[in-house]
């Protein structure tokens, strides 16, 4: 993990999952994200204590527990003041909420409650409702809003540079993935617009590099929705009589050769093309029925 200054005490670690850092004064920094174990936290406590850099707050972008791992070790050793957006702050709370939307709702198995999946609880002192400008104590910062991959996803503008979570990836990471984890096609694509507009010299991910010039990467960001988008309703629109759900999940994994490798991912990308089928769905392009017990991805056309 390698601590990077980005401007004016603005700072990120860059690691596997990135974690940003700012200091609004001597006495106050803050940490946004949490990284995925205790051990990145300990990394991190360690870069900070050596610099002599205050901690005092750490803002939570979104519940998804590589994000959030090391949080619970982070209050456990010293006051941090946390925040998060409302909904996320939910699951922070009791953490087995997202194996259990991942799993439909049946209570998970030992095996599917891992460190990838669920995290140990976190505290919340401050719960946002609505992105806009955040004051607490000496401190001062703008949210932004970029739900898609997660349900209330928040971003941080610290200065002009914006800390997006997990509403983009880095070119390789967005690759690498075939068929990115979202909840909602039609969020992804307009908080990608929405980062677009925004007024920043720069942006980090959370996972890829910081980048002062970073448009580029958004527009591959969108190419590769797209691209899932148009497979997706592709092998849908082959099929006459429709194609039951869990088969596409199988076809659209395949011709992006990605290899399944356990439950818990399987329920990923069958999460994944399900939010890329909503859109086409609320376009009216595919629909889903029930036809001999089995659930149907059918073409609108047909």
């Amino acid at each position: 993990m390698e601590f990077h200054s980005i401007a004016n005490n603005i700072y990120y670690f860059k690691g596997s999952v990135n974690i940003g850092y700012v200091q609004f004064s001597p006495n106050e920094g803050m940490l946004i994200d949490a990284g995925l174990e205790e051990q990145a936290m300990k990394k991190v406590l360690k870069t900070l204590n050596d610099k002599e850099f205050p901690l005092t707050h750490l803002f939570i972008t979104h519940a998804h527990a590589d994000h959030y791992g090391g949080a619970a070790y982070l209050q456990g050793k010293q006051k941090v003041y946390t925040i998060a957006p409302k909904f996320e702050a939910a699951i922070l709370q009791e953490p087995m909420l997202e194996p259990l939307y991942l799993f439909h709702g049946v209570k998970p198995i030992q095996e599917w409650r891992n460190k990838f999946l669920e995290a140990k609880p976190v505290n919340i002192d401050l719960i946002l409702e609505e992105e806009g400008e955040v004051k607490e104590g000496g401190i001062q910062f703008r949210t932004v809003s970029l739900p898609g991959h997660s349900y209330r996803q928040f971003g941080v503008m610290a200065e002009d540079i914006l800390f997006a979570a997990d509403a983009y990836f880095g070119v390789e990471i967005i690759h690498k993935h075939g068929i990115p984890y979202i909840v909602d096609a039609k969020q992804t694509l307009e908080s990608l617009e929405k980062i677009k507009n925004l007024p920043c010299a720069g942006a980090v991910p959370g996972h890829g590099s910081y980048e002062e010039n970073f448009l580029p990467t958004i527009e591959e960001n969108v190419q590769v929705h797209v691209q899932v988008e148009t497979l997706l309703f592709s092998l849908v629109s082959q099929e006459k009589n429709g194609i039951p759900l869990e088969q596409l999940v199988t076809k659209a994994c395949t011709e992006k050769r990605i290899t399944i490798r356990n439950v818990p991912s399987y329920m990923l990308f069958r999460t994944a093309v399900t939010a890329y089928l909503t859109k086409l769905i609320q376009e009216g392009r595919v629909q889903l029925i029930v036809r001999n017990n089995q659930l149907l991805v059918v073409s609108s056309s047909e």
